[in-house]
């Protein structure tokens, strides 16, 4: 009996031994993000064919826009590396003030239908490097459009735009893509100008 309780008393020991060594205390990783490598700005112009234009990245490519109500010089600014894409929708105000009294109304709507997802909303003006006045918008938390903005010369000319994201992705895990993309938004901002 007596190697019986000598393997027991060896079988325990090593048990307790190799329970509370360092090495075989298992934590689970933290967790982590893929790298996204991002392709230095480079721009290049808007095709004549739209009543307005505006330098757009090298790493986009123009699409028209495909939604049922989609008006002629609706466009995409498409990114197919990062699934993404600036949305362009133009009106004429055609100087009338109730005309774009509607257009404004419709931009902040837009934005306040994330009110449910986002953590917040946010609306500054700016003046841009062209001179151009424009309200953009900033939605915080896991929206699909983290940036919206609208520009309008008031008398003919109404410009809005959003980064759309049609992925449930968390928008923390696409932060460098997001700032990617509000950079490519401000170029574009920055070289708008109205064609007709």
């Amino acid at each position: 009996m007596q190697p019986v309780s000598f393997l027991s008393v060896a079988l325990i020991s090593f048990l307790i031994v190799s329970c509370s060594s360092p090495e075989a205390s298992y934590v689970p990783k933290p967790k982590g993000y893929n790298r996204i490598a991002l392709p230095a700005p480079a721009y290049q112009p808007l095709p004549a064919t739209y009543p307005y234009s505006f330098e757009y990245s090298r790493h986009a490519t123009i699409l028209p826009d495909t939604f049922a109500l989609a008006e002629p010089n609706w466009i995409f600014v498409y990114y197919p590396r990062f699934k993404a894409n600036i949305q362009i929708t133009y009106k004429r105000v055609q100087n009338d003030p109730r005309r774009l009294k509607d257009y404004i109304d419709d931009a902040y709507k837009l934005s306040g239908k994330h009110h449910i997802r986002a953590s917040s909303i946010q609306a500054q003006t700016l003046v841009s490097q062209s001179g151009r006045t424009t309200t953009l918008f900033r939605l915080e938390g896991d929206v699909p459009s983290p940036f919206q903005f609208y520009t309008t010369d008031s008398t003919t000319h109404f410009l809005r735009g959003a980064i759309y994201f049609p992925t449930a992705t968390k928008n923390d895990s696409l932060a460098p893509v997001i700032e990617y993309l509000q950079k490519d938004m401000m170029q574009l901002l920055n070289t708008l100008s109205w064609r007709k």
